[in-house]
């Protein structure tokens, strides 16, 4: 039976036997959300599970299993579910305020911290979401440069605002398959008209002879590059890539923006800027910033965001209200979660454990005789199934040689879902493809987890999914 067998078989039946509390709550979230969730990365046939609490590497459902989580809050916690610090911080400001809607020292702290840990970032604003960053980056690079034009590479996610949401996954069109140059006509955005997909050029990851052309055809406003490659290094970029995209960009007098999200704090204490050595001219943050709690900011160069400065050297403001910027609450545990990444513990022990557990599975694929690889960069792990291409034991090894047309790639629908189950039912909760670790994920995490994997795999050969 082929990958695109239906999900009816012994795995459904046992996954609706195992989560009866998460079927009835989720009668009810579908009669008031779309699809019943809040967010498109947790739809999940038949249903999704309902989490009731979370504490380090693991969280609990409400029909009181104890999984092993791999979402760590969308890659927000770096420390763990409900790290002491954190909670002791939010429930210490709740007590004071929740909202004054007036400045407040804790933003300054925050901000001082960000400061600290991140060179590039001379002045900064907060806001509500990486997205919100993002936003706010391009905009300023309109109003300081007079242009329009954003180049993106393929891929690269960067928020679902609608000038950077195009190409941001799979599928890729055929004739940007075949070798073609990809184009914004190619990635039909529902929601995005034309004149906003027109001022976004899209461009191949890691290729600067390809970058440099657009550069020169286009003068665009910016250049925007996700901290080490594709949704989390789907399809990485090494440092020196990175630092050939600085380098071209000063050289050719274009704002360079790092989207860090994700990468920021999590790969490194400076994120992955520390790590390649640059100075980006924009750098945005969110996730790991706010301690898990919602928050982003963007900063970098004061020429350029003095933008937002009332009577700017511009002669135009950018207008920027928010009504939960730099809220205290995030604030607060913003300040007690960076103070612990400072000491850069977190993101080696992070860093670690993805790497055993990247071998692991690897290991466990060989025995299983399956054709999939564990492949991934510092605290992520990422799962490639069908793969046909050689294989190695060095953690720097990457499949199909980078080839991004051959790593991001669309899974098959029915595979995936049945995998997730698959993983549910043996205490793993994973997110589609891919996962990451946080510093309270340890040894034993790992050999549960790989145990998780081996009895998923079972249940997908058993349904026919898998050979």
């Amino acid at each position: 039976m082929s990958a695109s067998a239906s999900n009816s078989g012994r795995l459904d039946a046992a996954y609706r036997e195992r989560f009866p509390g998460s079927a009835k709550l989720f009668e009810r979230s579908s009669r008031l959300f779309p699809n019943g969730v809040t967010h498109d990365g947790r739809y999940l046939q038949p249903f999704p599970i309902f989490a009731k609490e979370a504490l380090g590497s693991k969280k609990t459902d409400v029909d009181g299993h104890e999984l092993i989580d791999y979402w760590v809050g969308h890659g927000a916690l770096l420390l763990g579910h409900s790290h002491p610090a954190i909670v002791a911080a939010v429930q210490q400001q709740v007590a004071k305020s929740t909202h004054p809607g007036a400045c407040h020292e804790l933003e300054i702290e925050w901000a001082e911290w960000v400061r600290r840990l991140v060179p590039s970032v001379e002045l900064m604003r907060f806001t509500n979401s990486g997205t919100e960053a993002t936003l706010m980056a391009i905009r300023i690079c309109r109003i300081a440069t007079g242009r329009t034009k954003v180049i993106k590479f393929a891929g690269h996610f960067h928020g679902w605002h609608d000038s950077v949401i195009i190409s941001s996954e799979p599928p890729h069109p055929a004739n940007v398959l075949a070798g073609e140059a990809p184009d914004v006509e190619d990635y039909p955005t529902p929601g995005v008209t034309i004149g906003v997909s027109g001022d976004i050029v899209i461009v191949p990851p890691n290729d600067l002879a390809a970058l440099a052309r657009a550069i020169d055809e286009h003068q665009p406003a910016c250049v925007m590059h996700e901290g080490n490659g594709a949704r989390w290094g789907v399809v990485p970029a090494r440092p020196d890539f990175v630092r050939g995209v600085r380098q071209l960009t000063r050289d050719k007098n274009i704002i360079f923006i790092l989207d860090e999200v994700i990468t920021g704090f999590r790969v490194a204490p400076g994120g992955f800027q520390e790590i390649c050595d640059i100075q980006p001219d924009l750098s945005t943050f969110a996730k790991v910033l706010a301690g898990g709690l919602p928050g982003g900011v963007l900063g970098g160069r004061a020429d350029l965001m003095q933008a937002l400065a009332f009577g700017n050297s511009f002669g135009k403001k950018m207008k920027h209200p928010g009504t939960y910027n730099g809220n205290p609450l995030s604030a607060a545990a913003g300040i007690a979660a960076l103070e612990i990444v400072a000491t850069g513990q977190p993101n080696r022990r992070a860093n670690e454990i993805a790497a055993l557990l990247r071998r692991e599975l690897n290991a466990l694929f060989a025995k299983k005789s399956l054709n999939w690889i564990a492949y991934g960069d510092y605290s992520a792990i990422k799962i490639l199934p069908n793969y046909d291409g050689p294989r190695s034991t060095s953690d720097e090894f990457l499949p199909y040689s980078g080839d991004w047309r051959k790593l991001d790639a669309k899974q098959d629908a029915a595979l995936s879902q049945a995998f997730r189950c698959a993983l549910l039912l043996g205490g793993v909760d994973w997110m589609g493809w891919a996962g990451s670790t946080s510093a309270a994920h340890d040894e034993g995490d790992v050999a549960r987890t790989v145990a998780g994997f081996s009895s998923a795999i079972d249940w997908l050969r058993g349904d026919g999914f898998v050979r």
